[in-house]
């Protein structure tokens, strides 16, 4: 079976696994998926189209400040205010309850 042309210009090897999320964005930045789909899997995804979002105000400079504690924490944004925002209603809701 012949090559495509695309294939025939020597490429970078893709690392079976990248050691750090730096290198991996590194690596994304300066190439191109189109050029290794040849070894790409096909994966079967599931996801729940009915879950919902809400959205909330939150001021720049808090959010500036949030992004900095999750990146420290190595967890998205929005990971970090549900976690949050969890352990609060959760120390509300004893309050309420131990009162």
């Amino acid at each position: 079976m012949p090559q495509s042309k695309k294939h025939d210009m020597p490429r970078d090897t893709l690392a079976e696994n990248f050691d750090e999320i730096e290198t991996f964005w590194e690596f994304w930045d300066t190439h191109s998926t189109a050029d290794y789909e040849d070894l790409m899997e096909d994966v079967d995804i599931r996801f729940n189209l009915e879950s919902s979002k809400t959205y909330c105000a939150v001021s720049k400079d808090l959010v500036s400040q949030l992004r900095t504690l999750a990146r420290q924490q190595g967890v998205s944004t929005e990971t970090l205010i549900n976690l949050w925002l969890k352990e609060k209603a959760m120390e509300a809701a004893h309050g309420i309850n131990a009162g």
